[in-house]
């Protein structure tokens, strides 16, 4: 796990995955990684309405960098959840903004 650091304080570290109520790990999968707030925006939404759920990292790293959105926002959805998210995107027109599918 990865350890970031916000204006205030240290921060508990970032999952990569999450345990699921089996007790076993659910992976994390990147989704998108963009500079653009408002594609961000637009994608939480989307994400939203088909009940996907889905984790925005970086959103809060403005405080460091200044507010000059240098940093991109990632979003991320579970492993399961990834085929269907990455195919409402594309629905959506976004299939250009779609990380690689490692």
């Amino acid at each position: 796990m990865a350890h970031y650091f916000d204006a205030f304080s240290f921060c508990e570290p970032v999952p990569t995955s999450l345990e699921n109520a089996t007790g076993g790990e659910r992976k994390l999968r990147e989704l998108v990684r963009t500079n653009d707030i408002v594609l961000v925006s637009a994608v939480g939404a989307l994400l939203d309405g088909a009940n996907i759920h889905h984790l925005v990292l970086d959103q809060n790293m403005s405080v460091i960098e200044g507010s000059l959105g240098m940093l991109p926002r990632r979003i991320l959805v579970h492993e399961d959840d990834n085929r269907e998210a990455r195919q409402l995107l594309a629905d959506a027109g976004l299939a250009h903004e779609l990380r690689a599918d490692d």
